[in-house]
């Protein structure tokens, strides 16, 4: 996230050098499940790191209904995405979609729920879909992932915002996107703080018990 502003046609060394990053990933933690995302929107170049690199997922934007990003007009790409990922034998990555997805405003599709929007990607083929709020580290609407998980029979992740102290809100969920909350302070541009990862993690471990 710190390649800003973001373009909508990352070029190839953002590709190279993401593969090289997720390689290096992978040999550390060989038995872990790893995705990638590539801003903005690039999701043919994450399938293609994806099978480079021998991750299990990408996590997709624009994959249903077209939005107004920040950085533009981003276009529904599911067709051309699983036929590319068909292309390159990499059926075996599983796609995660935004919808509605954060930083964006969603006026041309304001007629069109977010459960209805999970039901379009679930119909597209998505192996599962992302719920965020409105802006990197703010969370989504618990009542949203009742909606969206009345409405679709595939996972449903929530992908920010999730804190220590909300996470009781999101155990519907199938998955936890978490990345602010694990940096220094909270803030999303900082670095890892261990601190912060172990106690929500110990936390989750009591839930579980």
């Amino acid at each position: 996230m710190h390649d800003v502003p973001y373009t909508l046609c990352p070029g190839p060394e953002v590709t190279a050098a993401m593969t090289v990053i997720s390689a290096a990933v992978r040999q550390t933690c060989p038995r872990l499940a790893l995705g990638v995302q590539i801003l903005s929107a690039a999701n043919q170049q994450a399938v293609a790191v994806a099978l480079a690199a021998g991750l299990d997922f990408i996590r997709a934007e624009g994959f249903v209904f077209s939005h107004v990003a920040d950085e533009g007009i981003i276009n529904a790409c599911a067709g051309n995405l699983l036929r590319y990922r068909k292309q390159v034998g990499a059926e075996n990555i599983q796609i995660f979609a935004d919808i509605k997805k954060k930083h964006s405003a969603h006026a041309l599709t304001a007629d069109v729920s977010v459960a209805q929007t999970a039901s379009a990607a679930e119909l597209f083929l998505a192996d599962g879909v992302v719920l965020t709020g409105t802006a990197t580290g703010l969370p989504a609407d618990p009542r949203e992932l009742k909606e969206v998980k009345h409405a679709v029979k595939i996972p449903v992740l929530i992908g920010s915002g999730v804190t220590l102290e909300n996470m009781r809100d999101y155990l519907d969920a199938n998955a936890l996107i978490i990345g602010s909350y694990f940096k220094k302070e909270g803030y999303w541009a900082n670095g890892v703080d261990p601190d912060r990862v172990k106690r929500f993690m110990e936390h989750i471990s009591k839930l579980r018990d």
